[in-house]
């Protein structure tokens, strides 16, 4: 039997499966419901919290696994922003995670791997003026799971854009010592900058941190006692940002490539050039 394994499964949703039978590892990924993996096992251990009443739910946003956040992280001041003049709404985190995504190609030999394609839409449009192009790669490999991506400027203009995940870790704690050398972190509950003097708590926050001055494009932590999870990202993604909901068991630990609201501020856009592609990965791991 192969020891990479991609198969195909109906939870409500068809359902990519990539297995790594040597590592005991397991990720599940649905396209219709915004190309999101809701669910990633390394080495036997589940990491990722899901919410399935939400995930069954297609007007519902879904509670955990890891969301696609394109072409914005975060949200905007009432819904909405200009450009060039006009003005359009966008709802929370963009549209590519609540469109269904194609898929492409998927591969056995030497990983477990699916290929997913958003394009842009008549009703992608209507929030974001830009023909686009996603292409992801999720790729499961020696028991961790790469998600390689590429944003293409389908448009004869310069295409703004700061994109995201947002994974939901399964947690046991909500007070987290961060391994990372980002030495402060903006508090949204008060709007204030805090230095970073070990363990950072979520509990009975309701706005999220921002981790502010690092360079290293990597984070570990551990959300459940004795499972260390380690995130590497493209320099691209220049903010972490933490957040969670009392009383449910998760944290997310997001990589973002700008700070909420960015789209209304204007001044850390990252453009990808007509008919350019930009590409970024981003890598989940356990550290063992």
């Amino acid at each position: 039997m192969n020891r990479y394994q991609v198969s195909l499964h109906t939870d409500k949703y068809a359902i990519v499966e990539l297995a790594d039978t040597e590592t005991n590892s397991i990720v599940r990924i649905c396209p219709e419901r915004g190309g999101i993996a809701i669910n990633c096992t390394l080495h036997g251990k589940e990491l990722f919290y899901l919410d399935k009443d939400t995930f069954y739910d297609p007007e519902a946003n879904i509670r955990g696994g890891n969301p696609v956040l394109f072409p914005i992280s975060g949200q905007l001041q009432g819904g909405q922003y200009e450009w060039e003049g006009v003005t359009y709404t966008m709802k929370n985190h963009g549209v590519a995670r609540t469109n269904p995504w194609k898929v492409v190609s998927t591969k056995e030999d030497g990983e477990a791997s699916v290929t997913l394609i958003l394009q842009s839409s008549e009703e992608t449009l209507k929030a974001y003026p830009f023909a686009f192009e996603l292409l992801f790669t999720y790729r499961l490999q020696d028991g961790t799971l790469h998600i390689g991506q590429e944003y293409r400027n389908g448009s004869d203009q310069k295409m703004p854009m700061y994109p995201g995940f947002h994974p939901y870790f399964a947690a046991d704690q909500k007070s987290i010592d961060y391994e990372t050398d980002a030495t402060r972190y903006l508090d949204l509950n008060d709007n204030q900058e805090k230095p970073i003097e070990g363990p950072i708590s979520l509990e009975n926050k309701v706005e999220s941190f921002v981790l502010l001055g690092a360079v290293k494009p990597s984070i570990t932590f551990e959300p459940v006692e004795g499972t260390r999870v380690r995130l590497d990202y493209s320099k691209a993604f220049k903010y972490v940002v933490l957040w969670s909901v009392e009383g449910n068991p998760f944290v997310c630990v997001e990589p973002w490539m700008a700070q909420t609201g960015e789209l209304n501020r204007k001044n850390e856009l990252v453009f990808v050039p007509p008919g350019e592609t930009l590409e970024a990965d981003l890598t989940i791991s356990l550290v063992v």
